[in-house]
């Protein structure tokens, strides 16, 4: 018989309403399996763990550790897929992290919802019993983690969240999702995964790499004033990946420290290479020694670049990591 291992780490689809107002994670993977019809028509053993319970916000690091930790157990145990349910608000962050640091072809699928279960129309055993049918899917292994939503399958290094509230609110931009669900039936057109898997150690949780936003007549004085606390930086850059030319020196100053990462804030596509000339362009920047990150946000820069420094990674390692996302 087909296992299914699904672990919870809290989010919206865990809430409840509390006394004192608002909802609080409340419910544990046994009551989220418990709440999703049809999953006793499918011929699959399911396992449950309630890992964390915590509204996305709140994870961190070492909680991606534990786990990370935990899918590789229950793989080598031998289930043959893992869901995890999970707030929304990181979601994109964590399926990366778990793409980057679960090796191996069963499929990682993490799913969670935008409504919480007391609303009228909860999403989360919709998305719950789909994710299911994926981690069980053949046709799933091989692709790295996946977030599933809304019937959607979408691949961890493509997706984001670009809604506040719609049950739509993830999408892949440039790429769309891999696959749908239809009447429970995954069908998949996937793309493999990059190939490049680091460990999850537990020293991740204590790199610190700063993520910088730049607006326009940015000077740069708040990377300035921060830059000496980090271990490494991603600059969401303007458009194709530009600052403005009174940020270029300070940008320069700390790409001569520590590793940075140029980005980009328009949430989609690549950042460029050699378009544009002038002084805070693309060429500009990583001619002063900036490492570009393709097609990854920034956030999910910020989690390949703190895997890549908690392993010790030399800066040459680092640029061929960055052009596999290219």
């Amino acid at each position: 018989m087909s296992h299914v291992a699904v672990i919870s780490m809290g989010g919206t689809i865990a809430m409840a309403p509390s006394a004192s107002g608002g909802i609080v994670p409340a419910l544990g993977a046994d009551d989220l399996v418990a709440s999703v019809p049809g999953l006793a028509d499918l011929d699959v053993k399911i396992t449950t763990e309630s890992l964390r319970s915590l509204p996305s916000p709140s994870l961190g690091f070492a909680d991606l550790v534990a786990l990370s930790t935990r899918v590789q157990a229950e793989i080598a145990a031998g289930a043959t897929g893992v869901v995890i349910t999970h707030g929304t608000d990181t979601i994109e962050e964590t399926a990366f992290f778990l793409d980057l640091t679960v090796p191996g072809d069963a499929p990682v699928v993490v799913t969670g919802a935008m409504r919480h279960p007391h609303s009228a129309g909860p999403d989360g055993p919709a998305n719950l019993y789909a994710a299911i049918r994926v981690a069980l899917s053949p046709a799933a292994r091989g692709l790295g983690a996946l977030v599933v939503m809304s019937d959607e399958i979408h691949g961890a290094r493509f997706v984001r969240k670009n809604h506040t509230s719609s049950t739509g609110a993830f999408v892949s931009p440039a790429f769309g999702p891999l696959g749908l669900v239809v009447e429970g039936d995954p069908r998949i057109r996937g793309v493999a995964r990059t190939g490049l898997t680091l460990p999850a150690h537990q020293r991740v949780a204590d790199i610190r790499v700063g993520l910088i936003t730049v607006a326009m007549g940015d000077d740069g004085e708040l990377l300035r004033r921060s830059g000496d606390l980090f271990d490494g930086i991603v600059i969401a850059g303007l458009g194709a990946g530009h600052v403005p030319a009174t940020m270029v020196p300070v940008v320069a100053e700390q790409a001569a420290r520590v590793p940075v990462v140029l980005s980009t804030r328009t949430g989609a596509g690549s950042v460029l290479r050699h378009t544009y000339g002038y002084p805070g362009s693309e060429r500009d920047l990583l001619d002063r020694g900036l490492i570009q990150s393709g097609f990854l946000d920034p956030a999910k820069s910020r989690v390949l670049l703190t895997l890549l420094l908690a392993t010790e990674t030399h800066r040459s390692q680092i640029t061929q990591a960055f052009d596999l996302y290219r």
